[in-house]
C-alpha cells in the first residue's frame, strides 16, 4: 500500500489530456496513470544513467588494455586511498 504523497499543480489542459489518456488505457484513476508513468519513466532514466553499452570491438579493446596495464604507480595508489578515506566526495 502506498504511503508517500505527492501534491502537484498543473495546467488544466495537461490534466484533461492525462485524464483522457488514463480513461483510454482503462485505468481506475488519474493517480494510477501518473504513478504508472512515473515508475516506468524513472526506471528508464535511472537505467540510462547507470549503465553503458559499447560495441563488442570497443569492449574487446578495453579488456585488452586492462590485461596489458601495468601496476598502479604511487600517485594512483595515494589517490585511491584518499577517496576511500572519506575526505573526497
Amino acid at each position: 500500500m502506498a504511503t508517500a504523497r505527492l501534491d502537484i499543480r498543473l495546467d488544466e489542459e495537461i490534466k484533461a489530456k492525462a485524464e483522457k489518456a488514463s480513461a483510454l488505457l482503462g485505468l481506475k484513476s488519474l493517480t494510477e496513470y501518473v504513478v504508472r508513468l512515473m515508475d516506468e519513466n524513472s526506471t528508464q532514466v535511472i537505467s540510462e544513467h547507470e549503465s553503458i553499452t559499447v560495441e563488442a570491438n570497443v569492449f574487446d579493446q578495453f579488456m585488452l588494455a586492462c590485461d596489458e596495464a601495468k601496476a598502479p604507480n604511487n600517485a594512483l595508489l595515494e589517490a585511491a586511498a584518499f577517496t576511500k578515506s572519506g575526505e573526497f566526495k
